[in-house]
């Protein structure tokens, strides 16, 4: 999906190359991967290594507008357990399904929470949100239930701790799980990406794509944060 970064990034620093003679500094290309997951085999890597020390960094964009701030992720795994059983005798099982239920509708009500009570300060960023976004379980039709998992994606905005964050969504789901009898739940973490916060030090570079960028475009570039 980024081949048309791949190409900008080259020409812009292919032009650059044609007018600019710096006598100390230089630019580097990194073209990583894994954005989706937190970057952690990609740009993590390299910076742990040394093999890269910037002063500045531009990533690729997602507008023509200067990003100086965006979201955190928290994505989780949560196993659902029960006991399996014969739908003609559900008594003997634990519907762990309905244990998943009552846990979406925890989550569900926290989004409502968020809405209604929380609110970035940084222009371009609204309020968290919790999506689940794939669910597994059950055996067969005529099966109760015995093992649900659900994976969740809790989008963070930048004045929120990751870790308090995390801890919430843990008390919410075991509260939930403790309203149906019988039913367990496991929690694992997968992914745990900071939000990136406007940073005083970026000055410098974002007047100077703000001045360029206008005398390129005609227009004033906006600098805003993005919920991505």
């Amino acid at each position: 999906v980024s081949k048309s970064d791949f190409a900008s990034f080259t020409f812009a620093v292919r032009a650059l190359e044609a007018v600019a003679r710096p006598t100390r500094g230089a630019v580097e290309l990194h073209f990583t991967y894994d954005e989706e997951f937190g970057g952690e085999l990609g740009p993590g890597w390299l910076l742990k290594h040394g093999l890269t020390k910037p002063d500045y960094e531009i990533a690729a964009g997602f507008s023509y507008q200067i990003v100086t701030a965006h979201n955190g992720c928290l994505q989780m795994e949560v196993t659902v357990h029960g006991v399996m059983a014969h739908a003609a005798i559900p008594e003997s099982g634990v519907d762990a399904l309905q244990g998943a239920v009552a846990i979406l509708n925890a989550l569900y009500a926290e989004n409502a929470r968020y809405k209604a009570t929380i609110r970035s300060k940084v222009p371009g960023i609204d309020y968290p949100y919790i999506n689940v976004g794939l669910i597994q379980g059950g055996t067969n039709t005529n099966v109760i239930p015995g093992k649900v998992v659900l994976k969740l994606d809790r989008r963070m905005i930048p004045e929120e701790n990751p870790e308090q964050v995390e801890a919430d969504i843990r008390r919410v789901i075991t509260e939930a799980a403790a309203t149906r009898p019988g039913v367990s739940v496991d929690i694992r973490r997968l992914l745990m990406a900071h939000a990136l916060q406007p940073l005083p030090g970026n000055q410098p570079l974002v007047d100077a794509l703000s001045k360029h960028g206008a005398a390129v475009f005609g227009e004033e570039i906006p600098v805003s944060g993005t919920p991505l």
